[in-house]
């Protein structure tokens, strides 16, 4: 697994295509990643808006974060359309043990590009412990497009909505 996402057929997507993420409260394993990624394929192959099929796509990232996008320039995701995907997250969520509508962690790769996930108060601590800095890439799970995604992905602290946190 790479923290950067890989959406297979990605470069398919209109940049404006809309991206949702989601974050586990915990890392899955490996077999769980695999089987979620596998359940999240199955979902996008028949996610339709209006009996429309939607493009969609979606990935597991570092067994943390759950990538999901929808292009919306053959049909658009409805508010139907996307209470069925957090319906569809929540069960996933369930099924594995995990819950997927975790906002309060906070992820970050150090020097060497390894993740690190933690709370408000641990976020505060590695600051203050100098673990990390300005120059410190954060994950930005605040991402809305397909261009941010590319683009905003990784941020590094000090340019970050993170800032704000500590």
């Amino acid at each position: 697994m790479s923290v950067i996402p890989s959406i297979a057929s990605l470069q398919d997507f209109s940049p404006d295509s809309r991206v949702w993420i989601y974050q586990s409260d915990r890392a899955l394993g490996a077999d769980e990643s695999l089987k979620t990624g596998w359940a999240l394929d199955e979902f996008c192959r028949q996610w339709t808006a209006h009996n429309q099929q939607l493009k969609a796509a979606a990935e597991v990232v570092e067994g943390r974060y759950i990538i999901l996008m929808v292009d919306e320039t053959m049909a658009g995701a409805s508010g139907c359309s996307i209470d069925k995907s957090v319906h569809f997250l929540e069960e996933l969520g369930r099924a594995v043990g995990a819950d997927f509508f975790e906002r309060m962690r906070f992820g970050w790769l150090d020097e060497h590009g390894a993740l690190h996930t933690a709370d408000r108060a641990g976020l505060t601590e590695a600051h203050k412990a100098r673990i990390i800095g300005d120059d410190t890439l954060m994950v930005n799970t605040m991402v809305q497009n397909r261009r941010d995604l590319q683009e905003n992905w990784l941020v590094p602290l000090g340019r970050s909505w993170h800032k704000r946190m500590i």
